[in-house]
């Protein structure tokens, strides 16, 4: 059994969330931001399996919903670095302000 306390592994999705956050936020290229939604991603799934383990009821139903997650989110990726690609060969940018029309 491991002796870290439950507020580190918190303080630890706190920060990966607040940095994926500010880069869906303030970043304008694309890439960036889909990197940002995975940190997102990895925060909430730190969350769900701490309280799985250190819960009120410790069950693995925590980690379960984080497998899905994780699936979930290579399907976003899959999905959105396909989007991604296919804006760049008509734009030939990944510039998230050059991107607001359907046609060029």
């Amino acid at each position: 059994m491991s002796n870290v306390p439950v507020s580190a592994f918190l303080a630890l999705a706190l920060i990966l969330f607040c940095i994926g956050l500010y880069g869906a936020l303030s970043k304008r290229n694309t890439v960036i931001v889909l990197i940002s939604i995975e940190l997102m991603l990895n925060a909430v799934n730190i969350n769900l399996v701490t309280f799985s383990k250190y819960g009120p009821a410790p069950s693995i139903n925590g980690q379960i919903f984080a497998l899905f997650a994780i699936a979930i989110a290579a399907a976003e990726a899959a999905i959105g670095l396909a989007i991604l690609i296919a804006l760049y060969n008509n734009r030939k940018t990944v510039n998230i302000d050059e991107m607001d029309q359907l046609k060029h």
